[in-house]
């Protein structure tokens, strides 16, 4: 079949044309191992290699990564499924910050790794980073090892942890991705979406800031002096989470916004040191 003719059969299905078009490059770049420019060269494909992938997207609905349990992140791929967030292009805002604020040999947690895509592309680019990740999910966590693994990365720390719970030292910085979405907003959250375990996205507070405050509240006893706290948040959150830093003993409080205009990352400083 050509490739005009699986997309057809996408947005024949109900879903929006860009988002077939983005689906089927997805498809053709990770099962044919080929690149976008690559791809361009090739007219006609074969139905027993792509076809399966196309009827089980529709058939079942699952963002098309679950399909293929494979998702591009930072140009690198990872393994994926329903135990573990989809990788969103707007984290890489939240890696390349941290890149930026850990400086040589810096001590790294990762709160709520998941798939451990934080974690991993911090110790890629930066292999002198000590990394750690941490997360409530051993599916999660077993999902992270095989990532790290696949990397070449077997030397990050992965441990089964409810935030601190786990852990008796302290870090340069501490990076996270928490759950941000109330859960009253689920009924309004596209469909792909409910395939992702509700433990990574949802929390029962009205503004969703549940995990920042659990995480910041114990924070200054896991931060070095000088340490710094790094966060990604929902567009609308910010000044409260400024809030919870500031009563928190934080200071040099910064909001980064994102390609499209929203504030997406949120990093501050520890002020003193707490024993």
């Amino acid at each position: 079949m050509k490739k005009n003719e699986f997309l057809n059969l996408l947005i024949n299905s109900g879903i929006e044309k860009s988002e077939a078009i983005a689906e089927l490059e997805l498809i053709l770049e990770l099962v044919l191992k080929k690149t976008k420019e690559e791809l361009l060269f090739v007219e006609n494909f074969d139905d027993d290699t792509i076809l399966p992938y196309i009827k089980k997207r529709i058939e079942t609905k699952k963002p098309i990564q679950y399909v293929l349990c494979q998702a591009f992140f930072m140009g690198e791929i990872f393994y994926v499924d329903e135990n573990v967030l989809i990788p969103r292009p707007e984290t890489e805002l939240l890696v390349l910050s941290g890149l930026e604020e850990a400086f040589l040999k810096a001590k790294v947690l990762d709160i709520g790794t998941g798939s451990g895509i934080i974690a991993c592309m911090l110790k890629k680019r930066n292999p002198t980073l000590d990394v750690t990740g941490v997360d409530i999910s051993d599916l999660a966590l077993e999902i992270a090892r095989k990532n790290a693994k696949k990397l070449n990365l077997e030397n990050i720390s992965f441990i089964k942890s409810d935030i601190f719970s786990s852990l008796n030292e302290k870090f340069d910085l501490i990076i996270s991705n928490p759950p941000y979405i109330p859960v009253k907003m689920k009924k309004t959250i596209q469909r792909e979406v409910l395939f992702e375990p509700d433990i990574a996205l949802y929390t029962n507070d009205e503004k969703g800031v549940y995990f920042y405050e659990k995480i910041v509240e114990s924070a200054p006893y896991y931060l070095n002096k000088n340490g710094t706290i790094l966060f990604e948040i929902m567009y609308n959150q910010a000044d409260f989470i400024k809030e919870i830093l500031i009563k928190n003993g934080f200071f040099d409080i910064k909001v980064i916004k994102d390609l499209s205009g929203h504030e997406r990352v949120i990093k501050a400083k520890l002020k003193e040191k707490r024993s």
